[in-house]
């Protein structure tokens, strides 16, 4: 299963006011609406190809809008006059990405959640159709005629929608064929579904996932993301350590140094880059190198470390993590780290993808103590600092 995703952001938001520009490109906690709207789907495992629509005037405020954010897995495509035509043009591009089904989310509900996408999903693999995220109604509802209370309707059975409205994308891409040649004032792509005779499965929604409207929702919308709690912010540590024997040199945080020793292992035997895996594999509970890459397993003998400290950051990203920091001590009485320290800082910085001011390397002696001290082994302590982005909570 594919899941491609189809956010729409062509709208205007003329009740949020104009005059700041359309809703999903005014800033919450920082960014814009349709930044976070993105993170959330960027930042969720199961996710394939993303199609973002936008409007034909708004090219340059989405590209300020997301500039921060990893795009490759992102296309625009421009939507059209109605959010039916919008929709319509944003499934018919993940069509052409092989998506087999398809979220298809509102740009202006920047609160979407793991949990809530995870259960669509499970519908979805169960062999749902189509799938709608809801809330029961709590609120006494009143029909309402020329100013005066007229009836009171039983809220008993209804629901409120929210979206991903999600499908089998050859399904909802149909419907919307069939709709577009029709008619052209659907609200929603259930309701598409539902007239062309697709049942519709329910899921509990979430409260959290509201829908920025009037210009009050977004100022609300701001004050939450500002004053949120304190930062998900975690550090890990991890500790190596390798024996060494007689060779011709050893590799240390992904760089080859010449010596008359070698350090033995399975792998490579870099002690640097395996404490910082483990560190980074602490951040979010996800075991420790050996559970990944364990030594019992042929494929990854005489393998670079920088394959398991790849795979590590990866874990960290697909759980909502950012790398803010890397270090690493290396404890050695030879061969000498400092003219290599540098190489090894860059190295670091390009696997993890992070700037090179956010890799530390440092070096010390066991002042000829102990099993370093005697020559016999390596060792190596690690720490990563990773901001969580929460919204698995």
């Amino acid at each position: 299963m594919n899941i491609g995703i189809v956010i729409v952001a062509a709208g205007r938001g003329e009740r949020a006011g104009s005059a700041e520009g359309p809703k999903q490109y005014r800033r919450i906690g920082g960014s814009a609406v349709i930044a976070h709207t993105l993170k959330a789907f960027l930042d969720w495992s199961k996710a394939g190809p993303i199609v973002v629509v936008i409007h034909p005037d708004d090219k340059l405020l989405f590209e300020a809008a997301v500039s921060g954010l990893a795009m490759e897995r992102v296309t625009t495509v421009t939507g059209g006059a109605t959010r039916q035509q919008s929709v319509l043009a944003g499934l018919q591009a993940v069509a052409a990405l092989e998506a087999t089904h398809v979220m298809i989310h509102d740009g202006a509900r920047p609160f979407v959640d793991r949990a809530l996408l995870d259960r669509i999903a499970a519908r979805l693999e169960a062999g749902d159709d189509a799938v709608l995220p809801a809330l029961p109604v709590t609120d006494t509802l009143k029909r309402v005629t020329e100013g005066r209370v007229v009836e009171t309707i039983s809220r008993e059975g209804l629901y409120a929608a929210q979206t991903p409205q999600s499908f089998r994308l050859a399904t909802i891409l149909a419907a919307h064929e069939r709709a577009a040649a029709q008619r052209s004032d659907f609200t929603d792509d259930c309701s598409i579904a539902e007239w062309a005779g697709v049942p519709v499965a329910i899921v509990e929604g979430s409260p959290e996932n509201v829908k920025l409207t009037v210009r009050r929702d977004i100022i609300m919308a701001d004050e939450r993301l500002s004053a949120a709690a304190l930062p998900d912010v975690r550090t890990g540590n991890g500790y190596d350590v390798h024996q060494l024997e007689p060779g011709d040199g050893v590799t240390l945080c992904g760089v080859f140094i010449p010596h008359d020793q070698r350090l033995k292992g399975h792998s490579d035997a870099d002690v640097g880059l395996h404490a910082l895996t483990d560190a980074l594999l602490a951040t979010c509970g996800a075991g420790d190198i050996g559970d990944h890459f364990p030594p019992s397993d042929p494929q990854w003998k005489g393998a670079p470390s920088k394959i398991f400290l790849a795979r590590a950051a990866e874990i960290v990203r697909e759980n909502g993590g950012t790398i803010l920091n890397a270090d690493v001590s290396l404890i050695a009485e030879a061969p000498k780290i400092g003219p290599h320290r540098q190489a090894m800082r860059e190295t670091m910085a390009d696997i993890l993808r992070i700037d090179l001011e956010r890799c530390s390397v440092k070096a010390t002696t066991n002042e000829q103590i102990g099993f370093v001290g005697r020559r016999e082994g390596i060792a190596a302590i690690a720490t990563a600092t990773v901001v969580y982005s929460g919204r698995g909570s």
